[in-house]
């Protein structure tokens, strides 16, 4: 880890980390052949703020959540992913329990539109109490009951966001994702865990297949695909107010190509990074995936993105007005030793 950081610093013409939360300018060039890095200097107008710590501990987790210096109202919701067993990489709740009892939040999950062991109710309850996520949190399938729907607005493909039926009962979100690789999406992070994670299941199938089916998640165009996981997060972002209501953080550790959907991932064979949160989930997922391509070690994942062609997603997400693919990458790391 520590050779890592040092040639992680060393590239201070890809972004230069700043200390005690100031934000330190960070140069955009070329960290591959066609991707491009969107950091930029700190007080560039329409940027986002992303705050990042290379603690991957309940203590670092805590300290980035706190940087973004929100304070939810109401009932809040933990989205996480439960995943699927037997050796999934999900977000421990060793690593989670704290912040979630620091904001006394219930964790919500939907079920799966795939088979596997969280693609029924019953089943999937038994797979968070046995990943411990009962033990630390109120716990709540959000589509057990059935779908809600979100309106879409200004979308190319969706009109309207089957989510969850219990998705109103809560009125601020927390959104804590694994970032990672994945089969279908290329990578996972906070768009795909606002869309396909709160997508009920025919929610789920509806984003896959570009608003064509509410059953099938098989086959459809890959590109509608993902402009469709942008609509539907837009439509999640727009119902907690704009944005105003929900907050992002993406924990950069077992960096499989491989989703928590998969039981069996590939074992990760590039280095842990650290805890990244915003409230611009377009700008936090675009940080990961650059902090990735600079990355010693990142070819895998890389691979996997660009086979998916995952970086589209973020295109669209930014072309509807999701968020900024633009940001300041600011480290909390010294303000907190």
């Amino acid at each position: 880890m520590k050779r890592f950081l040092t040639m992680l610093l060393a590239w201070s013409l890809i972004f230069t980390l700043a200390a005690c939360k100031r934000e330190t300018p960070a140069v955009s060039q070329t960290t591959s052949d066609d991707q491009t890095s969107h950091a930029v200097e700190a007080g560039t107008e329409n940027a986002s703020v992303v705050y990042m710590t290379t603690d991957i501990s309940p203590a670092g987790l805590m300290a980035v959540y706190q940087a973004l210096d929100w304070t939810p109202t109401g009932k809040v919701a933990v989205k996480l992913s439960t995943g699927e067993p037997p050796a999934s990489n999900y977000l421990r709740p060793e690593l989670v329990g704290e912040l979630i009892r620091f904001v006394d939040g219930t964790i919500v999950e939907c079920n799966t539109a795939y088979g596997g062991s969280r693609a029924e109710t019953a089943m999937h309850y038994q797979v968070a109490e046995d990943h411990g996520f009962t033990a630390i949190a109120d716990f709540q399938i959000l589509d057990e009951n059935g779908s809600m729907t979100l309106p879409v607005e200004g979308g190319s493909h969706l009109t309207e966001n089957d989510v969850g039926a219990s998705f109103a009962d809560d009125d601020s979100y927390l959104v804590l994702s694994h970032f990672k690789g994945h089969t279908m999406a290329g990578y996972g992070g906070a768009i795909k865990n606002i869309s396909i994670g709160l997508g009920s299941s025919e929610g789920k199938a509806w984003i896959h297949s570009a608003g064509t089916s509410h059953s099938n998640i098989w086959g459809g165009d890959q590109d509608h695909f993902l402009e469709s996981m942008a609509e539907a997060g837009k439509a999640v972002s727009d119902y907690l107010g704009h944005g105003e209501r929900i907050v992002y953080i993406n924990v950069m550790n077992r960096l499989s190509v491989d989703c928590d959907c998969d039981g069996n991932p590939a074992e990760p064979d590039m280095h842990d990074i650290g805890i990244l949160a915003s409230t611009d989930p377009v700008a936090l997922d675009q940080a990961c995936i650059d902090l990735v391509y600079a990355a010693p070690d990142g070819e895998s994942l890389i691979n996997r993105i660009e086979s998916r062609n995952g970086i589209h997603t973020l295109e669209h997400a930014e072309q509807i007005g999701l968020g900024k693919r633009s940001y300041v990458l600011t480290s909390i790391d010294e303000a907190t030793q």
